[in-house]
């Protein structure tokens, strides 16, 4: 198990976590290494266990998930946040995704959804529902510096589809199907791609190309 998803789980209520642990570690390639019961734990945590995935509940005690979120992404950055949340558009789990999340899962998901959310996020995909993607842009892409459909110089042709297909929300594995590329190659593209535009996550990237007009 050491070569699986290293996931931490940070929920105010035991049970919770106990559920969540009880489905993440039936699955081969997950191992639950650490819990915490706010956010503060959950920063200490993140920070000596260097999990992989973070789930990470946005109303707690002590301090809540967006400024727990805050501070792992600058003591943890390889953490992978994926916020749980009750409601689907709770401004909390909009609040966390500005923060660095990289995206957030309702915790009345299936055991399915959750397994599959996890593993989205370690390999690199943002984890939005439409309707929350929608509300993201409205929130966060709107506004004065919204500008019309423009060249973005600084990157390549190849690389300027991908970003509009991530801008669109697309898995890694649909924007190889569409653009007739090999998943690790769609992968070194978005690599480079948050390297020239200064993007952390992929939800930053659908923030720019909303910013940038690139997509509707």
């Amino acid at each position: 198990m050491s070569d699986g998803i290293r996931i931490l789980l940070v929920d105010d209520q035991e049970l919770i976590r106990l559920g969540y642990r009880l489905v993440l570690e039936a699955e081969a390639d997950m191992q639950v290494v650490g819990e915490a019961a706010d956010g503060a734990e959950a920063v200490r945590a993140a920070v000596e266990l260097q999990p992989d995935v973070v789930l990470m509940d946005v109303r707690m005690p002590v301090m809540d998930g967006i400024a727990a979120t805050a501070q792992i992404i600058e003591r943890a950055p390889a953490a992978h946040i994926l916020v749980l949340t009750t409601f689907d558009l709770d401004e909390y789990a909009f609040g966390a995704l500005e923060a660095g999340a990289s995206g957030f899962l309702l915790k009345d998901a299936t055991r399915d959804q959750l397994t599959r959310a996890v593993r989205a996020v370690h390999r690199g995909d943002a984890m939005l529902a439409p309707r929350a993607t929608r509300l993201l842009i409205d929130t966060f892409a709107a506004g004065p510096e919204r500008r019309s459909p423009q060249p973005l110089p600084q990157l390549t042709d190849r690389e300027h589809d991908v970003f509009v297909a991530v801008g669109r929300g697309l898995t890694n594995a649909e924007i190889a199907a569409s653009l007739f590329l090999s998943e690790s190659t769609v992968k070194t593209h978005i690599g480079r791609i948050l390297t020239k535009l200064d993007a952390r996550d992929r939800v930053q990237l659908v923030i720019l190309a909303h910013r940038a007009g690139l997509v509707d």
